[in-house]
């Protein structure tokens, strides 16, 4: 029989994870509309990776929710995934992108 506290658990993830696709979307508009720029392809450089890391992530996260579901109903083990560290790779290479750009941006 299936444990209903593990499907509860399995949605809180999948929250968790459109909450920070989300954040992903909401900080990509902030770089596009709210810091400056001298040259407008920075702010777009910098503005598009969240933004689609985000959409990417929303639907990484229903997919991830779909099979740990199916798994968990028919008593299989969870399938092992690599999401979690092409999120943490999709960081650090933001990171340096902002990097980047802050250090080239220069007046126009």
């Amino acid at each position: 029989m299936h444990d209903p506290r593990f499907s509860l658990a399995n949605e809180r993830t999948y929250l968790a994870w459109v909450r920070t696709a989300l954040a992903l979307v909401v900080a990509g508009l902030v770089a596009a509309k709210a810091i400056e720029f001298h040259h407008e392809a920075w702010r777009w450089i910098v503005a598009l990776p969240p933004m689609l890391a985000g959409g990417v992530m929303s639907v990484e996260a229903r997919r991830r929710w779909t099979a740990y579901e199916r798994a968990m109903r028919a008593g299989d083990p969870l399938p092992a995934g690599r999401s979690v560290e092409i999120v943490s790779g999709f960081v650090v290479a933001y990171a340096v992108i902002v990097l980047v750009a802050t250090a080239l941006d220069g007046p126009g």
